[in-house]
């Protein structure tokens, strides 16, 4: 019944992200991923495997809609290789114990480095890529930090909403 539910979770998010997120712009500078939280939230119990074909798919999904090329793919392959060193290193030992990760089931302070580490790589990944020159640094700075607090906030948000 959870897989069911995560799945339903996932089409859920991926559907905001399509209809909602995306069409939300500020003059070029906010464009929120909001669907970091399905890989974010991924259970520990994953094989390393499985959790690169997710983010693989995952990133494929977000390319087409975006009609980007590999970028999204990219971005979410890099966070999902990234995943487990940074929660080797943010997590102790007795936490490692529970299948899923959020603010509810890791310490909160552990919880929200981890996903700002991963929201902030994601979102300069997809900045440089989509960018593809360093012409503009600081525009794409400034977009990096916009994005990625933008999406932090919804992402912590609807964690200690979940809580």
């Amino acid at each position: 019944m959870k897989v069911v539910r995560d799945i339903i979770f996932l089409v859920v998010v991926i559907l905001l992200q399509i209809l909602l997120f995306n069409n939300l712009s500020c003059y070029g500078l906010c464009h929120p991923q909001v669907y970091l939280i399905c890989l974010l939230a991924m259970p520990l119990t994953l094989r390393r495997e499985w959790e690169m074909l997710i983010g693989c798919a995952l990133g494929l999904v977000m390319d087409i809609v975006s009609n980007s090329v590999g970028i999204h793919m990219a971005a979410c392959v890099l966070v999902m290789f990234l995943r487990q060193p940074i929660l080797n290193s943010l997590v102790q030992n007795s936490e490692r114990l529970t299948s899923a990760v959020s603010m509810a089931t890791i310490r909160e302070v552990a919880y929200i480095q981890y996903a700002l580490i991963l929201i902030f790589t994601h979102q300069a990944v997809v900045s440089m890529l989509s960018t593809f020159g360093f012409a503009h640094v600081g525009w794409m700075l400034l977009q990096i930090l916009i994005s990625a607090t933008v999406s932090a906030v919804f992402i912590l948000g609807y964690n200690l909403f979940q809580r």
